[in-house]
């Protein structure tokens, strides 16, 4: 019976933690369909606001994505004119990512979302540091 109950839904780690992505990415729709980007898309602008001209695959290990994912992101971006990509010069394996203009734009627009999203679900700044870091702890034992 032991056995029966850990494949209970409501016992489950999982479920929470994708819910909660879930509806989190939802409450972010609204504002960033205003900008015409998508959350993946969002999240690598992020990644490239603060460290601009990285490597598709530097961006890819701080997003956990594969480039097999992150490719089509990029070109959409592009299209948008938001990024553009070169190849390295030493190295023309080497793809990096520069945020152009319109992206440095798109960047003050963007400011204002995570005030929105705090606001929209009420929760304390103590409530979202403790979520956070014991989010972070279990993603670091997972990656060891």
């Amino acid at each position: 019976m032991q056995h029966q109950e850990s494949l209970k839904l409501q016992n489950q780690l999982c479920f929470p933690l994708y819910v909660i992505a879930k509806e989190i990415t939802g409450l972010y729709r609204p504002f960033l369909d205003e900008l015409d980007i998508t959350y993946p898309q969002y999240l690598v602008m992020m990644v490239l606001w603060e460290n601009d001209g990285l490597s598709v695959n530097h961006i890819g290990e701080k997003l956990y994505l594969d480039s097999g994912t992150l490719t089509p992101l990029l070109k959409r971006l592009e299209n948008k004119g938001f990024i553009s990509r070169k190849r390295k010069k030493e190295d023309e394996r080497v793809v990096e990512v520069f945020i152009t203009e319109a992206g440095k734009a798109l960047q003050t627009k963007a400011c204002e979302i995570p005030a929105k999203i705090y606001k929209k679900i009420d929760a304390t700044e103590e409530d979202w540091l403790d979520l956070k870091t014991s989010v972070m702890k279990i993603l670091n034992k997972i990656e060891k």
